[in-house]
């Protein structure tokens, strides 16, 4: 079993900032890429961020310049720091990650909810 676990979110007026974190945990070899994703209420989920086990990162073009994505193999963790926030941010932020014990998987965390007020 695998588990990916996120934190951060929370209530923050336009131009603040947090820090979201997901920590993976669990029959884990190998974690490979791993992003974040987030869903607006009557929208589809979008990619906000992802980044390789190398450190190779991809942005959305709405969030570059403003937020910036991390990760500490060693912890198995990644991070998504958001700076700059914009109501249009407000959504729930589900963090993503490939992992391989024998096979490799996609897995989904529960979410986080986001809320940016103006």
């Amino acid at each position: 079993q695998v588990q990916l676990v996120e934190s951060g979110g929370g209530l923050v007026q336009a131009g603040g900032s947090l820090r979201l974190s997901c920590v993976a945990s669990g029959r884990i070899r190998w974690v490979h890429a791993m992003g974040w994703y987030r869903q607006a209420p009557g929208k589809q989920r979008e990619l906000v961020a992802a980044i390789t086990s190398g450190g190779t990162t991809n942005y959305a073009d709405s969030v570059k310049g403003r937020i910036s994505i991390s990760r500490d193999n060693a912890k198995n963790t990644v991070y998504l720091q958001m700076n700059s926030l914009k109501p249009e941010d407000t959504a729930v932020y589900y963090c993503n990650a490939d992992i391989q014990y024998s096979v490799t998987r996609s897995y989904w965390g529960q979410g986080t909810r986001v809320t940016v007020s103006s």
